[in-house]
């Protein structure tokens, strides 16, 4: 293949090394490990208000500051360890996106300790297929759906925070749950062949 590789096209990624790897390599790749799931929504609820690129520029501080995402450490995060949050010019400091982060990996251990599986609980609302968008241009692509809605209202009910539907939308998204590279991308015929 010769020339440029055809993207999304969303804004501010063309050039950006991190931000094209990231669209080229996870965006839209279906993610089934429960692990990874609840660090991905947890990353997706410290984007409220800012944009992803924020985000993925501090994923690393990110993962460093809340143990590797492990969700039985972070669940024990106490005052001495939320206070170290705070201080952390790495990551994004905001008390109620911290003590949201800490409740819900209780939430996730609760769910595991009650038999639930977070990635089955998660891809049931899809019937754990990938559902596969045809979009043209980028103003066709939907800030939520139908799905998302159930899904963040389900979320909810469990006690997770920042998890509105245009939140978990860009989750879904994000890991796969949806297709949402254009038609004209070059993700998408490759993340399709990625489906279950």
């Amino acid at each position: 293949m010769t020339g440029e590789l055809i993207r999304c096209g969303w804004r501010g990624m063309a050039g950006d090394e991190l931000y094209e790897a990231y669209h080229d390599t996870e965006w839209g790749v279906p993610e089934y490990d429960s692990r990874a799931l609840w660090e991905k929504l947890v990353l997706d609820g410290f984007q409220a208000g800012l944009s992803w690129i924020t985000i993925l520029r501090k994923r690393e501080a990110f993962r460093e500051a809340f143990a590797g995402f492990d969700p039985e450490i972070v669940a024990r995060f106490g005052e001495a360890e939320r206070a170290a949050l705070m201080a952390n010019p790495g990551i994004v400091r905001s008390n109620a996106k911290i003590d949201a982060a800490i409740a819900s990996a209780r939430l996730y251990l609760d769910m595991r300790e009650h038999g639930e599986d977070f990635s089955q609980f998660l891809w049931s609302f899809t019937n754990g297929r990938v559902i596969q968008n045809a979009w043209t241009e980028i103003g066709q692509v939907p800030a939520q759906t139908k799905v998302a809605e159930e899904m963040s209202k389900a979320l909810k009910s469990k006690g997770f925070k920042f998890v509105g539907p245009v939140i978990v939308y860009a989750f879904m998204q994000a890991t796969g749950f949806v297709n949402d590279h254009l038609t004209s991308c070059h993700r998408h015929d490759q993340v399709k062949r990625l489906a279950h």
